[in-house]
């Protein structure tokens, strides 16, 4: 209550008030540093360039992430007293996913602040998510850790969740999956490895998930969707807790990255070839018109 009372007296020195009333609206309090707020709402379609660097949301998204799962374990572990590890961490899960931080980000006017360009928002559908995570990285900086708890607590889950019910919810692990591929550019693949029946002569199915053609989970289940989810759940687990395996799909994910740019300017080379060797004929052409004329 003090420090907001100090922030408000020291907003009477600011001449351009008004970023610091829209964010009051959103967190409940006034930035200190209003620069990192406005950062955080920067999509990398509109860096802008300082001092030598380009500046976007980028690095705060990155930090706001693991601040986010922080802040969320916390609250949770505190809010089921006595519920075991699984049960925690598939609750943080549903309310840290992609599609939860869309939905929070657009009731709080999220997306109506965030600066890009029209090109990217038509196939950026976590813009919103990652800005939202961006925003609490720059709160953990200008204000720590427990500002960001408070504004979780106070500012998104009393107004916009049902815990109890958001735990009950199903996981789609394939989703997840999903999400996790698509924000981090990995190439995901799910293989129908056999197709067989049981004793009961119930058909089973066995998927095996590959990340960047590197073999992850395996799951089996009486329906292809039920196998894709173990395969999944299995992959997010290797993702986790195998360092080996990390490295092996990030190297494997430059190799292919630095492969699709070479051929990407070995394109641009032909097509300027093209382009050259087309003029040349182009000029050939003229002169032979104008010597037969």
């Amino acid at each position: 209550m003090l420090s907001n009372i100090t922030d408000k007296i020291r907003l009477l020195f600011v001449k351009d008030k008004e970023p610091y009333l829209c964010f009051y609206k959103i967190l409940g309090f006034y930035p200190r540093n209003i620069e990192l707020y406005q950062q955080a709402l920067l999509h990398k379609s509109s860096s802008i360039k300082e001092k030598g660097k380009l500046l976007n949301n980028e690095r705060l998204e990155f930090l706001g992430d693991a601040i986010l799962d922080a802040v969320v374990a916390d609250i949770v572990y505190k809010k089921f007293d006595g519920k075991k590890e699984g049960f925690l961490t598939n609750t943080r899960s549903k309310i840290v996913q992609r599609d939860t931080l869309n939905r929070v980000a657009v009731k709080i006017g999220l997306d109506k602040l965030i600066k890009f360009t029209t090109r990217q928002s038509s196939h950026n559908s976590y813009m919103c998510g990652n800005a939202f995570e961006a925003l609490v990285g720059a709160i953990y900086l200008d204000r720590g850790y427990e500002a960001c708890k408070v504004f979780m607590e106070e500012r998104i889950i009393e107004q916009y969740m049902d815990l109890d019910k958001v735990s009950r919810k199903e996981v789609n692990f394939k989703s997840k999956l999903i999400e996790w591929s698509q924000k981090n550019k990995f190439e995901i693949e799910f293989l129908l490895k056999s197709q067989s029946v049981d004793d009961d002569q119930n058909p089973t199915f066995e998927t095996q998930v590959m990340v960047e053609n590197i073999p992850a989970g395996i799951g089996s289940g009486y329906s292809k969707k039920e196998s894709q989810q173990v395969a999944a759940q299995e992959t997010l687990k290797k993702i986790k807790s195998d360092a080996q395996f990390i490295d092996l799909i990030f190297i494997a994910k430059q190799e292919r990255e630095k492969a699709l740019a070479e051929s990407d300017v070995k394109t641009e080379v032909s097509n300027e070839s093209s382009k050259e060797n087309q003029s040349v004929s182009d000029e050939i052409k003229v002169t032979t018109e104008e010597s037969e004329k």
